[in-house]
């Protein structure tokens, strides 16, 4: 081959390529930072739904504070009582309190990718406990600021899941019916906020 014309060759194909390269930066460069943003905007959205947690933490307490405290007992009726008239203040404190208050649609999102990611892999059975007999029935319905019935089983979250979402103040914690995730208030069994098709389906 005539030298000049074999450096003319690879000449364009070098400049071929080197166009090539430069196309594909931006794709590239999507492709990277998409996990980047994803994860940004899930650790800003848990930030907030804490500091709605927290809020409703105040309150809580400040509700309870305002009623005779509960003195040690093993009188069942006594703490039903007590456990009604917190839940009936709480929900006087709050009569517009509907779902995504806490839950709000970018903490949803947020609780999404953090449970697809701790369910799958290898241990994805095991995390999938909270699926199996015993569980929370799917059909109860649920509502915010109702009380979480008393007969149904409240299923907790796996710890691959517990691993996966913000750590709670002990006066709320999370509860597992089918794929809804509800926020529960542990003394006064009232359902702070439903998150609804938050968790996968079964496998």
């Amino acid at each position: 081959m005539n030298p000049r014309r074999w450096i003319r060759s690879g000449v364009l194909r070098g400049l071929v390529a080197l166009a090539l390269a430069i196309a594909a930066t931006p794709t590239l460069a999507r492709q990277g930072a998409a996990p980047g943003k994803e994860q940004a905007d899930d650790a800003a959205a848990f930030k907030q739904f804490g500091d709605r947690v927290q809020a409703y933490q105040k309150l809580q307490r400040a509700v309870e504070s305002g009623l005779p405290a509960l003195k040690p007992t093993d009188l069942p009726e006594m703490i039903t009582a007590h456990q009604e008239t917190l839940a009936r203040k709480i929900r006087e404190a709050r009569p517009h309190a509907k779902a995504g208050d806490v839950f709000t649609p970018a903490a949803c999102e947020a609780f999404s990718h953090a449970s697809r990611s701790a369910l799958a892999g290898p241990d994805s059975a095991k995390s999938r406990a909270y699926r199996q007999r015993g569980e929370a029935d799917t059909r109860m319905r649920l509502a915010v600021n109702e009380v979480y019935p008393d007969a149904e089983p409240t299923t907790s979250l796996s710890p691959a899941l517990l691993a996966a979402f913000p750590p709670l103040p002990v006066e709320v914690a999370y509860r597992v019916v089918g794929r809804t995730l509800v926020l529960l208030d542990v003394k006064s069994r009232l359902i702070v906020d439903i998150a609804e098709r938050v968790l996968p389906p079964p496998s």
